[in-house]
């Protein structure tokens, strides 16, 4: 029996696209679903949350910008990687959760992927419309990204429930900075090094570890964010994160009460969630 201790891994940020430590030098401890130790992930702080908008908001232009098609593309080659490392996956969430339902839950995760990367170029064609109007005039409703979103991610689902929210925010062009499941964020982070190595440009998803309820106010407050998804806040604070976010005028998204709606079949109400309509009006020709 060997008697070698393993080096404990400290998880980082992922920032941009790259890996830096909190600024404020903390770490906490993760523990699994019986109370062992697993690892030590960074604490976030505001300053790293404010880091992670201003990558987001670097990022968007570009990733907005980009073809429905190419972003289907790119949802697709996350799908695959997570598909390669899928046991890693398993693992992960057997330990996080306490579940046996690891392998099942890793393969809806992947899936959604999937699902949503079908979804890029149809967006268009089912939240637009060609609006009927009494003139010689043609009127679109053409459905455009909201901005930077940021997204508490659901603190029991360490993996399904964080795909099931940040996927669709950038299936429609939007960036955003995600914080992950306080107590659980091993798939989140092992989800980042999956971000990092596949084709998502750095700054279209930023993920932030550490206490939710120290992280979440600047996010609603910061007004370069532009939405705020209160899935994963804290029911003890999520009323002054709502008053918050009316500071800026933000758009917030809701999980309904009961079941959440990110643990049922995925449909469009995310994909429309964080969604803006715009309204052309262009001369007939004679």
């Amino acid at each position: 029996m060997s008697d070698r201790i393993s080096v404990a891994k400290t998880y980082k940020l992922y920032i941009g696209g790259a890996f830096p430590r909190s600024e404020s030098g903390r770490s906490y401890p993760v523990n699994d679903s019986r109370g062992g130790f697993l690892a030590n992930a960074s604490q976030g702080s505001r300053k790293d949350a404010r880091d992670a908008v201003a990558a987001a908001r670097k990022a968007f232009p570009g990733w907005s910008g980009a073809t429905a098609y190419n972003r289907g593309q790119v949802l697709y080659r996350v799908a695959e990687l997570l598909e390669g490392r899928r046991e890693q996956f398993v693992a992960e969430v057997a330990a996080s959760e306490g579940t046996k339902r690891g392998e099942s839950i890793v393969d809806a995760a992947i899936d959604r992927w999937v699902w949503y990367a079908g979804w890029t170029d149809k967006v268009a064609s089912v939240f637009g419309a060609s609006n009927p109007v009494a003139g010689p005039y043609f009127s679109f409703s053409v459905p455009e990204p909201t901005g930077v979103v940021a997204v508490l991610a659901p603190q029991a689902s360490s993996l399904l429930g964080l795909v099931s929210v940040v996927a669709p925010v950038i299936a429609t062009g939007n960036t955003c900075v995600v914080v992950a499941s306080q107590d659980r964020p091993l798939p989140a982070i092992t989800l980042s090094e999956v971000l990092a190595t596949s084709d998502v440009p750095g700054g279209v998803v930023n993920v932030l570890t550490g206490r939710t309820a120290e992280i979440a106010p600047w996010l609603a407050a910061h007004a370069d964010v532009n939405a705020l998804d209160l899935t994963g806040a804290p029911e003890a604070i999520k009323a002054d994160l709502e008053r918050a976010a009316a500071g800026t005028v933000k758009r917030l998204v809701r999980s309904g009460r009961g079941e959440p709606d990110w643990a049922r079949e995925p449909d469009v109400s995310r994909l429309r969630a964080v969604l803006e309509t715009k309204t052309v009006w262009h001369p007939m020709g004679v």
